[in-house]
């Protein structure tokens, strides 16, 4: 089984991760089920925020959303309000660049933890998209430092921007 934070399950629609509570999985679904109708699926999205505003994986899809139509501003205020709720949630340090390897067990497949890493991978991807190519390269240099073995797939993001300056030079 892959590392992937989101999977598709035949029949049981899309599993965001475990204990989540039934009333927010619901409007997750929802989302879900809508992934053309950008207006309706962040409708959903905003009820699971309503429902559970403790729900990281609410904001890990709302910035999902945000990032696959482009909407760059938003996917970074969603990644760091996960980022911050992440950290908070796993009781270590707000500011990810002062978390090391031993702030918390990194290596854990659930959890705010491993939650705290997705979000920092797609604060680098958004950064990067924005033009901030400097603190792309920070988040994905701390990734580094916190995910060595890159179970969260961060290489992925530091090739594009491998390729990016291959392309300026």
């Amino acid at each position: 089984m892959s590392d992937a934070v989101i999977s598709i399950h035949a029949g049981d629609g899309v599993l965001f991760g475990s204990n989540i509570p039934q009333q927010v999985n619901r409007w997750l679904q929802e989302a879900a089920r809508h992934p053309d109708d950008e207006q309706l699926a962040e409708q959903h999205l905003m009820r699971a925020l309503q429902e559970n505003s403790e729900q990281l994986e609410t904001y890990v899809a709302l910035y999902k959303l945000y990032c696959y139509r482009a909407r760059f501003d938003e996917a970074e205020a969603m990644a760091r309000i996960a980022l911050q709720k992440s950290a908070e949630q796993a009781g270590i340090k707000h500011d990810w660049r002062k978390l090391d390897a031993g702030s918390t067990d990194w290596s854990l497949f659930e959890g705010p933890a491993r939650l705290l890493l997705y979000s920092l991978k797609a604060l680098a991807f958004i950064r990067l998209r924005q033009g901030d190519i400097g603190e792309a390269e920070l988040v994905l240099d701390q990734l580094q430092v916190l995910d060595p073995t890159d179970r969260v797939g961060a290489s992925v993001v530091r090739d594009i921007l491998r390729a990016l300056n291959d392309d300026d030079d």
